[in-house]
């Protein structure tokens, strides 16, 4: 049984905000040393990042509001509200995220209406309310009430893995289950002003934004390309623990991200790849350049760097990760599906186009996922275990289930 990912959609908050523009503001806040202004200017224009999205209004200049909570744009003050007031709007903001992008990918997939969807699951690492954004989504797009609903919160950036590896189980134990996967982060709602180099990047990295698919075995009709998921691994590095974290503080949640990861990543990359790859004969002898796609969470530009230089990746592999960041930045855990949306919407040009995906969090975690992209109109019905192009699986070979010290890590 081969099981597919069949849409995948994203949404952004209406406010753009321009890195530029950004930097600035933060560069001229009060309070800042030589050293923290300097820090400022060097990750925001080193980050490559051009825009990024908000939930919070009020974070541009161009949005004056009465009496602001995060941004005084007469003042130029950046304010530190405390984590209740984030929590607050976060319960409003990225509930609209989540609904937009779930009704999104639903009305995405052909042959399948709210009624077929039989579990929901949703990710999160940027707040919390009860009823949660599972029970939001199961009223807002009118789905059954007895739908299964499961929240993934607070794992960071690689969340969307274990969700869609999950999304693959409930298919394989139910050939008719219906999987709808929504990622909405809000990292925004936690930025201030600091001289703490962890703060300034994530300051100068993070945004918000949405992204869902719907999950299913079932044979259905397939109008557009869609992605197999053939296999999953996570594994955790030997060291990196107190690298990269993520903590709830008295004003926002608070980010650890040391100058070391990209070194963690160089150092132990290979190792993580290795039980991907060696268990899949049509990959694991290839160098890793001859896997046509990879979708690489971009957490920062140089983990990018260090990833395309150590596997021997081209520009061009590693275009889809880099047009994310540049475009949108860093929205934690739904960041690897707009790398993967990326790559969906590019057309097809050979018979056998891998994917080799992966995302890195807290621990520090590593996971991975091996993906196939599998044409519109293939020679058997997509659903099937013989679907051309997922793997080259048959039925009777079913798949497998740099910164300078001073800065840092992101930049």
């Amino acid at each position: 049984m081969t099981v597919f990912l069949r849409t995948l959609e994203t949404a952004v908050p209406p406010t753009v905000l321009i890195q530029t523009e950004a930097r600035d503001v933060f560069a001229a806040q009060a309070g800042l040393t030589r050293l923290g202004t300097r820090l400022v200017r060097t990750c925001f224009d080193a980050s490559g990042i051009d825009t990024r999205y908000t939930a919070v209004g009020e974070l541009t200049r161009s949005q004056r509001s009465e009496d602001p909570v995060f941004f005084d744009a007469g003042s130029n003050e950046i304010f530190s509200p405390s984590t209740k007031v984030r929590n607050d709007i976060f319960a409003v903001e990225a509930t609209r995220l989540f609904v937009e992008a779930a009704q999104k990918a639903l009305d995405a997939c052909a042959g399948i209406g709210a009624a077929d969807v039989t579990h929901v699951i949703t990710v999160s690492c940027t707040g919390f309310f009860n009823p949660g954004p599972d029970y939001k989504v199961v009223r807002a797009l009118g789905l059954n009430p007895s739908v299964q609903r499961f929240h993934l919160g607070f794992m960071g950036c690689y969340a969307a893995f274990p969700a869609l590896r999950a999304a693959k189980s409930f298919c394989e134990a139910d050939p008719d289950a219906v999987v709808l996967v929504v990622s909405a982060e809000l990292c925004s709602l936690h930025v201030r002003t600091s001289n703490n180099p962890d703060t300034i990047m994530g300051s100068s990295l993070f945004a918000d934004g949405a992204a869902a698919a719907l999950v299913s075995a079932r044979d259905l009709p397939q109008s557009s390309a869609c992605i197999s998921l053939d296999r999953f691994e996570t594994t955790l590095t030997p060291v990196g623990e107190e690298s990269m974290a993520w903590n709830i503080g008295d004003e926002g949640f608070e980010m650890v991200l040391g100058s070391y990861v990209p070194h963690i990543i160089d150092d132990h990359i290979v190792g993580a790849l290795e039980p991907l790859l060696a268990s899949d004969p049509s990959v694991r002898d290839l160098p890793y350049r001859e896997i046509k796609h990879w979708a690489i969470h971009p957490g920062g530009r140089s983990i990018l760097d260090k990833v395309e230089a150590k596997l021997g990746l081209s520009a061009e592999q590693l275009e889809p990760a880099r047009e994310t960041l540049r475009n949108y930045g860093n929205m934690s855990s739904a960041t690897v599906m707009f790398v993967l949306k990326h790559i969906l919407d590019q057309p097809i040009v050979g018979a056998d186009e891998r994917i080799c995906s992966m995302a890195f969090g807290p621990g520090l975690t590593v996971e991975t996922g091996l993906f196939s992209k599998v044409p519109a109109h293939t020679e058997a019905k997509v659903g099937s275990a013989s679907v051309a192009g997922a793997g080259e699986q048959t039925q009777s070979e079913p798949a497998d289930d740099e910164r300078t010290a001073a800065l840092p890590a992101g930049v």
